[in-house]
């Protein structure tokens, strides 16, 4: 996901020469590493001053530029907070910051770049957007909607690298601000956001396995929420599912049972997230969402399918 944003930003930056990009010391610039060398007066590196990385995005735009801030996920928001909630949201400015390595992604770096909250911390700020593709190919969709936009900051999430095709025979378009149906069932629908929409397509497998049809649905536009088509969702399945690499407090999760709640929903709902709680855990991506209880064997048995 990684690379195919840095592609994707890098072809649409030989067409506007408006796009550039501020980073915040990372390695030193990484997939970035063509864009800084085929347009260097288009390319900062602030370093460790994410501050920085914010106010000058925050200029730039100001100037007509269309900026992209660019870090590990957990320095996009976090250290930069009030710069990112005034200089760009109260002014409600172009610019997108790009969030490498949502959740628990940077799994072997520990607590301090585990993004754990970063959705719901974006979420909550007025006018802030807030995209998670799930695979590569929405990666690339994605992007090439927030070279263009005009709607004001946004807040888009991506994993490091390796992730699955997931959308390659997906039943509808990218449509921002939409859900996007990978797959079309009648029993089960399954409800997500990034790469974790893995474990999602297992677990709808699984389901078919036992004559139970599933919807497999990215949810990449996680504000503004599809509201409409949530509730669609839960008035044609039995059994919707949400899974997501976040905190339980302030995600879909919590938006999903909300509408569930004000519709009167007559479905079951479950919702499965990272736990509440800083796990003093080493190990691979795989293994720090097993020790959340979110790898496909834990919620299979959880839903009943092991």
């Amino acid at each position: 996901m990684r690379n195919t944003f840095a592609n994707t930003f890098f072809e649409a930056g030989q067409q506007d020469e408006r796009l550039c990009v501020v980073v915040a010391d990372i390695s030193p610039a990484g997939a970035m590493d063509k864009f800084r060398q085929t347009w260097p007066a288009r390319f900062i590196n602030t370093g460790v001053a994410e501050q920085v990385m914010i106010g000058l995005c925050a200029g730039l735009a100001l100037r007509g530029l269309r900026p992209f801030a660019y870090t590990i996920a957990t320095f996009t928001l976090f250290r930069p907070f009030e710069f990112v909630r005034v200089d760009l949201c109260y002014q409600n400015l172009p610019v997108t910051i790009v969030g490498i390595g949502g959740g628990v992604t940077y799994s072997t770096l520990g607590g301090t770049h585990h993004a754990q909250e970063d959705v719901a911390v974006a979420s909550a700020i007025p006018n802030m957007s807030v995209i998670a593709p799930c695979d590569p190919a929405e990666t690339r969709l994605a992007t090439q909607w927030c070279v263009k936009q005009e709607r004001g900051p946004v807040y888009l999430r991506l994993a490091k690298a390796g992730e699955p095709d997931l959308t390659a025979s997906a039943a509808d378009g990218f449509m921002f601000g939409k859900l996007r149906y990978l797959k079309r069932g009648e029993d089960v629908c399954i409800l997500g956001y990034g790469p974790i929409l893995k474990v999602g397509a297992e677990l709808a497998a699984k389901f078919e396995a036992r004559g139970e049809s599933a919807s497999l649905v990215s949810v990449h536009t996680v504000k503004p929420l599809d509201r409409e088509g949530i509730e669609t969702a839960l008035r044609r399945h039995k059994r919707v599912i949400v899974i997501e690499e976040m905190a339980p407090s302030g995600g879909l999760g919590s938006r999903v049972k909300e509408i569930a709640w004000d519709l009167d929903a007559r479905c079951r709902v479950d919702c499965f997230s990272l736990q509440d709680a800083f796990l003093h855990n080493y190990g691979s991506h795989g293994d720090l969402l097993a020790a959340h209880g979110l790898d496909a064997t834990t919620l299979a048995g959880k839903l009943g399918l092991a």
